[in-house]
């Protein structure tokens, strides 16, 4: 017990950091080749502007990829053509979803900057390990904050003023490869 004031302390600490972060995801390290699911924390407005739309570019490799409903929100998913079709419980896959947005039906629904939401989406991952960035667009009622930077080789993702959110795929431990 006598080390609780400490632990309070770094809870209260580690509290204040993600009040004032970026758009994160809430878990930032997934295995290869898995079903995972994409939590992006939005922390604020655009300044004292409420957030009226969130919009996510799906990661190339990323397969199946798909929202979950907001109330309140009306959600649109945009879908391409694929260079390279894959198989997905026995059907040819030719296009997939490339991007996923979320909308405020009304000026009551929008994001105001003084509360927290998160926008979820599941998919399943690349068998490769490696950094995966998720670019996210936050719209605002006046203005934006788009959260797509990538660091360059040698450079941190701390050193990026609007990064955009950071996924460590670790190697697959042997599982399956497809997990629901």
């Amino acid at each position: 017990m006598k080390h609780l004031p400490t632990l309070l302390c770094a809870w209260l600490a580690a509290l204040g950091l993600a009040a004032s972060a970026h758009t994160v995801l809430e878990y930032q390290v997934a295995s290869a080749g898995q079903s995972y699911k994409a939590t992006f924390k939005v922390g604020h407005g655009c300044g004292a502007s409420p957030t009226r739309q969130i919009v996510v570019d799906i990661p190339a490799g990323v397969q199946g990829a798909k929202p979950m409903p907001k109330s309140g929100w009306r959600t649109e998913v945009t879908r391409a053509k694929l260079a390279q079709p894959y198989t997905s419980h026995g059907r040819a896959i030719t296009e997939d979803v490339t991007r996923i947005s979320w909308t405020a039906k009304t000026a009551e629904d929008m994001l105001s900057n003084g509360h927290y939401d998160e926008f979820i989406l599941v998919g399943t991952l690349p068998a490769q390990a490696g950094m995966m960035y998720w670019p996210v667009q936050q719209v605002c009622e006046q203005g934006r904050l788009d959260w797509t930077e990538v660091p360059k080789p040698g450079q941190k993702l701390s050193d990026l003023k609007s990064p955009a959110a950071l996924l460590e795929i670790m190697p697959s431990a042997g599982a399956a490869a497809h997990q629901h």
